[in-house]
């Protein structure tokens, strides 16, 4: 068979097996350019068949004590951790990252996703309260919903993905979960330890597919009370229209333009080196990233100067070597639109100092075709251009100056998105008055994406609806009753 790849080929997981479909989708090797790999193209049959697997299994595992769940997800993390190797090679292939990103973080963060709920779900206390003069007392339950429908997206697959099967899991529901078909091959790698780890046939329902297919027959199913997205604004809206008729629970995390405020006494030493991480991590593509770096005008220039020269040591290269910084976007669509933003800015008089159309790539042949672009900055651009208003999602970010606090913070909350900021200073009392000022759900101050997952996680605006947590994630993923008991 000399000359002939063999493509890797995926299956739905319902019920507890693995299913061939009757039509695949392509999927490509962002690297390459080249097809490696085909998904199936699932409608609304196979997503019927999974709410009917999940509804069967929700009464056993429901009834099941949190200890018993807890030990469940456990053995999966520690399965999980056995084959982080295997999974972060896949991981990075399909998805463009470097293999190093993924082994330091996409990978060790799914393991410790089910290590955290598995924990936590054993720490929940409910309340109660009591009304002598009525001879009454009032207590709290909280019990699973039932199915959650799962929406995961395709620049962090297994790690955004585990963030939301773990909780729901963990809290006695069942689960259809719908990675992007763009990148599918973690979340089948992850089916294959289910059994193993003693997840009943049914608890987790994997079903690849599209949006339009598969994502709107989960979304409007009348027996999916609950649904989990996170993604881009314009699916959020279909979401929310099509979830309307049945009045289901939403959370919704969706996009950022996250702005960086760098203060005339912040420590450069840091801020620099941290800001092109911001910047340019996993090509750009992560809700966090900055794409809008804000100045004082005392350092504006140095700041400027150390910054380019730390973004053009930032190494472009193919996800396999161990010592790129970064590698290949998701698609050819998605990077055609990520330099489309920097035509515009050009178009606009703005000054693209390094990067696209400045700088040149220098690829191995057999990734001339694959989806790179250097990390690109941009100056001179007024805060009304789209690449200041609008998410890019790719290595792309924006250098302003500005002159006081009371400006920037201005400057900062003129977008649509209140996703994440970072602040840059010295001094204490700014710190906590910018970060009280500031229209986001996340506020990182001299540092940037350490997270605290027993902390909420979400955005304000049009960043999203509800918040991720320890105790937000078990509020969404259960229902609350309230008892009145008169002795």
């Amino acid at each position: 068979m000399a000359g002939t790849k063999t493509l890797l080929v995926l299956e739905n997981f319902i019920g507890g097996k693995f299913l061939p479909c009757n039509s695949y989708l392509d999927s490509y090797d962002p690297s390459t350019g080249e097809v490696y790999c085909r998904v199936p193209d699932s409608g609304k049959e196979e997503v019927e068949a999974a709410v009917e697997a999940a509804r069967a299994a929700f009464p056993g595992w429901s009834a099941r004590s949190p200890q018993e769940r807890s030990q469940v997800l456990h053995r999966l993390a520690d399965l999980l951790e056995q084959s982080l190797e295997e999974l972060a090679q896949a991981e990075s292939k399909d998805q463009g990252k470097t293999i190093t990103l993924a082994r330091t973080m996409d990978i060790p963060r799914s393991v410790q996703n089910f290590r955290f709920f598995a924990s936590s779900i054993l720490h929940h206390t409910s309340e109660c309260t009591q009304m002598d003069h009525m001879g009454c007392l009032h207590y709290t339950v909280r019990a699973p919903v039932g199915i959650a429908g799962l929406i995961s997206p395709w620049n962090l697959p297994l790690y955004l993905l585990t963030w939301k099967i773990a909780p729901a899991i963990a809290a006695g529901n069942t689960v259809v979960a719908k990675p992007s078909e763009l990148t599918s091959v973690t979340a089948w790698m992850m089916c294959k330890l289910l059994d193993k780890a003693g997840v009943p046939p049914g608890v987790v329902n994997i079903v690849f597919g599209t949006g339009p297919r598969v994502g709107e027959a989960l979304v409007s199913h009348p027996e999916v009370p609950l649904i989990s997205f996170t993604g881009s604004q314009p699916t959020a809206e279909r979401i929310t229209q099509l979830s309307a008729p049945h009045c289901k629970r939403l959370s919704l995390e969706l996009g950022g333009k996250n702005p960086a405020i760098i203060f005339e006494d912040a420590n450069l030493e840091e801020c620099i080196p941290t800001t092109v991480r911001s910047s340019f991590a996993n090509q750009g593509e992560i809700c966090l990233c900055t794409s809008r770096i804000f100045v004082q005008k005392s350092i504006y220039s140095e700041f400027l100067k150390r910054f380019l020269e730390a973004t053009r040591l930032w190494k472009v290269g193919i996800p396999s070597d161990p010592s790129a910084s970064m590698g290949a976007l998701i698609s050819k669509a998605h990077l055609e639109k990520v330099r489309s933003y920097i035509k515009k800015a050009r178009a606009e008089g703005a000054q693209i100092l390094c990067g696209e159309g400045v700088d040149k790539l220098s690829l191995p042949p057999r990734n001339q075709g694959g989806y790179f672009m250097l990390p690109t900055v941009i100056t001179d651009i007024k805060d009304e251009s789209c690449c200041m208003k609008e998410e890019i999602f790719g290595p792309v970010t924006c250098v302003v100056p500005f002159d006081s606090e009371e400006e920037v913070i201005k400057r900062a909350n003129s977008v649509k998105y209140g996703l994440a900021a970072t602040v840059w200073s010295s001094n204490v009392g700014r710190v906590h008055r910018v970060a009280k000022k500031l229209q986001s759900g996340l506020v990182w101050t001299n540092c940037w994406l350490i997270r605290e997952l027993n902390l909420p996680f979400g955005g304000m605006k049009s960043s999203g609806v509800g918040r991720e947590g320890a105790k937000d994630s078990y509020e969404f993923f259960t229902e609350v009753k309230t008892i009145t008991i008169k002795h």
